[in-house]
């Protein structure tokens, strides 16, 4: 697993920062689903997926800035 921390200690914020922008995407997602907005909730649901990624170590934060 791929370290999340980074040179001013925040590595511990920037997880549960990451941990809730996915918890509000799944609520969010419930909302697009119950108003049939299906492109909008593809849209969310690949964002929750990558958000996993990210908080798993699979993915960078970031594809513009490298560390």
């Amino acid at each position: 697993m791929v370290s999340h921390g980074d040179k001013d200690g925040r590595g511990d914020e920037n997880s549960r920062n990451i941990a809730y922008i996915r918890q509000m995407l799944a609520e969010l997602r419930q909302v697009a689903l119950s108003e049939g907005a299906d492109m909008l909730c593809y849209l969310i649901e690949m964002a929750y997926v990558e958000a996993g990624d990210v908080q798993a170590g699979r993915r960078p934060r970031s594809v513009f800035h490298s560390k």
